[in-house]
C-alpha cells in the first residue's frame, strides 16, 4: 500500500488489516503495519489498538508487543516525525492468520457501528495544541499494557481508549477523545486502587 492511503473511518483500517493478511499461516507485524502506510500514523496507531480490542488479547504476550508499539507511534506523533520507523524486532515478529481472520471478523460489526456514529464535532480537540495530549494520552496507556497482562481485560480497555483517541484524530469527533479520557481516568484510577 502507498504511503497516501487516506482512510477515513474505522472500517477501512479494518478492510485493510483484511486485505493484508497473508495466505499462508503467519502474517508479518511490518507487513500489517505496512499496508497503513507508512505515513499515516493514525490507521497505524489504531491498528495494534484495535487487534488488542479483539481475541488476539488472550494471546499471551500479544498486548505486551501491542503496546509497545502504540507508545512508540504515539512518541514519533509528538515529536512530529513525518516517516514511521519502528524497530526489526517488532517488525518481524509473526502473528498466525487464522488469528488475525478471526480478529477482523469480530470486529466489522463495532467498526460499522462506530463509523454510523462519528461525525465531526468538538474538532478543537483533534487539532493543536490538544491533539498532543492525545499523543501523550495513547503514550501512557501502549506503556502501561505490558504492565497490564498480569490483571485480566486491563490491556483492552486501555486499548480501547487509544481506540477511541485515534478514531478522534481520524474523524475529527471530540467525543470520542472524551470518552477515551474518562476510560482511562476509571482504569488507572480503579488500578491504583488496586494496587494500595
Amino acid at each position: 500500500m502507498s504511503d497516501s492511503f487516506p482512510p477515513e473511518a474505522m472500517a477501512d483500517v479494518i478492510e485493510e488489516i483484511h486485505d493484508a493478511v497473508d495466505d499462508g499461516e503467519e502474517t508479518n507485524v511490518g507487513d500489517l503495519l505496512d499496508a497503513m502506510g507508512r505515513s499515516s500514523f493514525v490507521p497505524v496507531l489504531m491498528v495494534p489498538a484495535l487487534a488488542v480490542v479483539s481475541p488476539l488479547s488472550g494471546v499471551p504476550g500479544f498486548s505486551s508487543v501491542a503496546g509497545i508499539i502504540i507508545a512508540l507511534v504515539s512518541a514519533q506523533l509528538l515529536v512530529g516525525r513525518k516517516k514511521l520507523w519502528l524497530p526489526d524486532i517488532l517488525r518481524r515478529r509473526r502473528i498466525p492468520s487464522h488469528w488475525l481472520e478471526r480478529a477482523t471478523r469480530s470486529l466489522w460489526r463495532p467498526a460499522r457501528w462506530f463509523d454510523r456514529h462519528t461525525r465531526p464535532r468538538l474538532t478543537f480537540l483533534a487539532a493543536a495544541p490538544f491533539d498532543r495530549l492525545i499523543y501523550l494520552a495513547c503514550m501512557l496507556c501502549g506503556s502501561a499494557m505490558p504492565f497490564m497482562e498480569l490483571l485480566p481485560f486491563t490491556s483492552s480497555l486501555a486499548a480501547m481508549a487509544v481506540v477511541l483517541m485515534s478514531l478522534t484524530l481520524l474523524v475529527r469527533d471530540g467525543l470520542f477523545a472524551l470518552a477515551g479520557y474518562s476510560m482511562i481516568a476509571l482504569l488507572f484510577t480503579s488500578g491504583a486502587v488496586l494496587i494500595f
